[in-house]
């Protein structure tokens, strides 16, 4: 098949190295090339940061617009909410491209483990199991297995929200607060995780599984993480600016956090971590300040019910 991925970076070049190895021809695109070579694609793989995906897509109107009379499969990887209309990639894909088919593609994964060929599993999502499956075959290799959902949107929730929780765990460990205190923050952070995503109709075994909590094991416990490597400077004491000037690339949680905390309070479900987060790197609130107020608040039953 002809492949194209949209995003030159590290994500971006580890799946363009899977989609070659599983036989397949892969044109790569980065931002200032033309985007008409990837007209004769078969499927996209979009591999650029979430608040950039609007812009990408647009760009790709004129070459996908009923393209075979048929849509077009575009595996989304970019995990995050778009800030301003607080829309899922998927939701973003539907209204920008909707000659495209949007799927996405999460788990726990580090480019730089898949371009080694260390073994990887991830989750590839699609409104019909049977196109999840497809594509999942179609990429999949030995060392890099996926495996195939229909929900979609507790997918994606995963790969969104675990990075501003991978945040919180850096910042814990930055300020030295031990291993015990990285475990609580990451299984209450799963906590909140899930009830966010329930109001939205997730399903809970999506979030029990590859997708969310496999992600978020292994994006608050890795330096490789850049999202935990961010947290871990700010609890060093350097300042948002200092954090993200240091980071290895985009760090997805940070833009993120803002959003999420506000379709949190829209639909009424209680985040305290991911409020911590937002006040620490949007309002610039010391790190000591919010572990304070967490550690503060009144104790109650951990499951809770309804």
């Amino acid at each position: 098949m002809r492949i194209g991925v949209l995003g030159a970076g590290a994500w971006g070049s580890a799946l363009a190295h899977v989609a070659r190895a599983a036989g397949h021809e892969v044109q790569v695109w980065s931002r200032g090339m033309a985007l008409e070579p990837l007209q004769e694609a078969q499927g996209l793989i979009l591999a650029v940061p979430a608040q950039g995906v609007r812009a990408v897509l647009s760009g790709l109107k004129s070459i996908v617009t009923n393209v075979n009379k048929s849509l077009l499969p575009l595996i989304i990887s970019a995990k995050g909410i778009e800030q301003g209309t607080g829309l899922f990639m998927n939701e973003v894909v539907a209204e920008v491209l909707p000659a495209a088919e949007p799927m996405v593609l999460s788990g726990p994964s580090f480019a730089a483990d898949v371009m080694k060929g260390l073994p990887t599993a991830v989750v590839m999502a699609a409104q019909d199991i049977a196109d999840a499956r497809h594509w999942a075959e179609t990429l999949s290799l030995p060392h890099f297995r996926i495996y195939a959902s229909d929900d979609v949107k507790g997918v994606e929730i995963g790969g969104a929200l675990k990075n501003v929780l991978a945040i919180a765990c850096g910042i814990s460990d930055g300020r030295g607060l031990g291993d015990s205190a990285r475990a609580a923050l990451t299984t209450r952070g799963f906590a909140e995780l899930t009830r966010f995503a329930a109001k939205f109709g997730a399903k809970p075994e999506t979030l029990m599984g590859l997708s969310g909590l496999g992600d978020l094991l292994l994006t608050c416990s890795s330096r490789q993480s850049r999202n935990y490597s961010f947290g871990h400077a700010l609890g060093e004491g350097k300042t948002v600016e200092q954090a993200l000037a240091q980071s290895r690339g985009v760090v997805e949680g940070a833009a993120t956090v803002r959003i999420a905390q506000a379709l949190a309070r829209r639909h009424g479900v209680d985040m305290p971590i991911v409020d911590a987060v937002h006040a620490i790197v949007d309002e610039g609130r010391a790190p000591d300040q919010e572990i304070a107020r967490l550690l503060s608040r009144p104790l109650g039953p951990e499951i809770r019910q309804g």
